[in-house]
């Protein structure tokens, strides 16, 4: 019989005493009014010793001094970061507090290497910063728990074991990490359970066992509390607790905890305008606000007295940024050495699995969050199906009939709209919530951007092939089209191609707005295109040059070509039900509409050509999205305008 190891440094009015309790389990005893608290938390049979022996990692100290940060505003250069210092140190948990708008999450941002563009040296173990190095040990857990849908959180973790640990570990290693993982923060019996389907509490603890898995000594949190009840706020503040104990370096911001839980956090670093009012011990606050004539009345909670001390910039924040020189004096004694640590050496700064490695795992799961989405595939089914009936019955069997030659053409073009809003929308709709998600793994080293949108973009091949099959094949055959295999499969691959080109522009739109914007922007975009491709409809022959060239730049205009020179080059008079059909012979269509003189093989191209300008424009912009600290001054103009519109 074994026991766990936990430090905890509490009084008595803490309301959280740990206690060690035999069978294998940490409990947690509280006051009466706490006493359901932390009831079930760290239901354990370790505490990551495994996991600490398997993916070993150097402890990280953290300095930064004179921190300076702007951003642009309507008015000019505004001011976040007043060239603040601080350090966090291994086997701590420190918290950044500070009113609405006092620039916390932007100094977590720029600890965490999100942010850059600030001013001032960030120092890790004595030495300047190497972001490459240091992106390796550090994790950001973002305010918003976004979890992959579809997939158990066994699953979850599995598939960041895959990608985090590499070849260098086998996989039974593998397996050790993930259970002993989910053990300790309580999620093992929740295991088999969907990410959707997990309470806030459990997200909140898988967002930060997925990070786990390879180790990281450092970990930032952004408002890890934030909507979790006092029950689940207590659970996270406690494993973070434990965590550091491990000596990890845990920073996180928080919101005006309650006095048992501002108790379990070591450090404190208040903020208030931009400026360090406070760092150092949390037991040590109280007395600290006293010598500046701020005495904290006994039944209050510290973290709620400084704040409304504080808070607008009052005299009483200028006091405390002067009493500790704006950061640079740390109030106590770190609970743990303070011995300079050697320089972190990184031998390898690539991603710890090849591009093929991540391509794979990344399809796989794409495809099970596919298979799963049941209701979505309904939904596309009975798209196709419906709209594929509809377009038919009112188009029956107009293919070869010469007295009505437009009605036809007039279907090429409802066959083209239908592709292009199909596949065009839904990444608009649906890629920027996508975004969120990838922006947290992709920030935490989990793959390399150019593996995701490889994987993401032969992901949608399946069911594209699939829907788009059998859409064509129905309103083919009731439109009454000529029964020839070859037109027919010429006809299925210029649809096919212009589907997959529009769904590259939706992937630019949804990249680069969010989903208000991006339903503007795309339908605007989607219409000028269409009114290109179909110009010159009774005149073909008469059509200006420049107008030509502009119709050479809307890729619709190569899908509706396609659609047309299969079902009207070398094919015989059509079937004429009138005295006189001048448009009986297919050529006199073709040079009506204006593609008399075009290749079929030279439209295919043309869409080709334009579905790989689409996919790098958008891989291009995501990149920035992902990379960039939203500074994309282009975009930002464009949603500016786009909301004051």
């Amino acid at each position: 019989m074994t026991t766990i190891p936990i430090i905890c440094q509490t009084t008595e009015s803490d309301e959280a005493n740990c206690s060690l309790v035999p069978d294998n389990s940490v409990r947690f005893h509280h006051s009466k009014d706490d006493v359901n608290t932390t009831e079930a938390l760290l239901q354990t049979e370790s505490s990551l010793k495994a996991l600490n022996r398997i993916a070993k990692k150097p402890p990280v100290n953290i300095i930064f001094s004179d921190i300076g940060y702007s951003i642009r505003s309507y008015t000019g250069q505004r001011r976040i970061l007043h060239n603040i210092s601080g350090e966090f140190y291994s086997g701590e948990l420190s918290c950044i507090l500070g009113p609405s708008g006092a620039g916390k999450s932007t100094l977590l941002n720029i600890l965490s290497g999100l942010t850059n563009g600030f001013d001032g040296c960030i120092n890790v173990n004595g030495y300047e910063r190497d972001m490459r190095s240091f992106k390796k040990l550090s994790c950001y857990i973002m305010q918003d728990d976004l979890l992959q849908p579809r997939l158990t959180a066994l699953e979850s973790m599995q598939i960041a074991a895959d990608l985090k640990l590499g070849t260098n570990f086998n996989k039974a290693d593998k397996e050790i990490i993930v259970t002993e993982v989910l053990q300790c923060l309580g999620l093992w019996q929740h295991r088999h359970t969907k990410c959707e389907q997990l309470s806030g509490g459990q997200c909140k603890r898988l967002s930060i066992a997925l990070e786990l898995v390879n180790n990281p000594p450092v970990i930032f949190l952004d408002e890890p509390t934030t909507g979790l009840d006092i029950v689940s706020t207590r659970q996270i503040v406690v494993l973070l607790r434990l965590l550091s104990r491990q000596g990890r370096t845990i920073i996180c911001t928080a919101h005006q905890p309650s006095a048992s839980l501002f108790a379990l956090f070591d450090n404190a670093y208040i903020v208030s305008n931009g400026s360090c009012c406070y760092q150092g011990s949390t037991a040590l606050l109280v007395p600290f606000l006293a010598e500046i004539g701020y005495v904290c009345p006994t039944t209050h909670n510290p973290a709620d007295f400084v704040i409304e001390a504080i808070i607008g910039g009052t005299t009483a924040a200028q006091q405390m940024s002067n009493l500790c020189k704006n950061g640079k004096i740390y109030n106590g004694t770190h609970t743990t050495s303070r011995l300079r640590i050697n320089k972190i050496q990184t031998e390898k700064i690539g991603f710890p699995t090849s591009f093929t490695t991540q391509f794979v795992i990344l399809i796989k799961r794409m495809y099970i969050q596919t298979k799963r989405n049941s209701i979505n595939l309904f939904i596309q089914l009975m798209h196709h199906l419906i709209c594929a009936l509809s377009l038919g019955g009112i188009f029956y069997m107009v293919g070869n009939e010469g007295s009505t030659p437009m009605a036809n053409y007039k279907f090429f073009l409802s066959v083209l709209v239908f592709f292009v809003y199909t596949h065009s929308m839904t990444p608009i709709l649906l890629f920027p919530m996508e975004i969120r998600m990838i922006r947290r793994e992709y920030f935490n080293h989990w793959y390399g951007l150019k593996a995701f949108y490889a994987a993401r973009t032969c992901s949608t091949v399946p069911s594209m092939l699939t829907f788009g099959m059998l859409y064509v094949s129905i309103v083919y055959f009731l439109s009454g089209q000529l029964l020839e295999w070859d037109r027919f499969i010429l006809f299925a691959i210029g649809a096919l191609l212009t589907g997959f080109c529009s769904e590259g522009l939706g992937l630019i739109i949804g990249s680069a707005f969010n989903v208000t914007n991006g339903s503007i922007v795309g339908p605007a975009t989607i219409s000028p295109l269409l009114m290109l491709c179909c110009y010159g409809m009774g005149f073909g022959s008469f059509i200006e040059p420049l107008m030509k060239v502009l119709m050479s730049m809307s890729y619709l205009r190569y899908g509706l070509t396609a659609f047309t020179l299969p079902l009207y080059q070398n094919r015989t008079l059509m079937e004429c039900n009138a005295d006189v059909c001048p448009y009986a012979d297919p050529a006199i269509i073709l040079r009506d509409v204006g593609m008399a003189s075009d290749i079929y093989s030279l439209q295919i191209f043309g869409l080709i050509m334009f579905t790989t300008f689409h996919r790098v424009i958008a891989y291009f912009i995501l990149r920035h999205r992902l990379t960039g600290d939203n500074s994309n001054k282009f975009i930002a103009q464009i949603n500016k305008f786009l909301k004051c519109s």
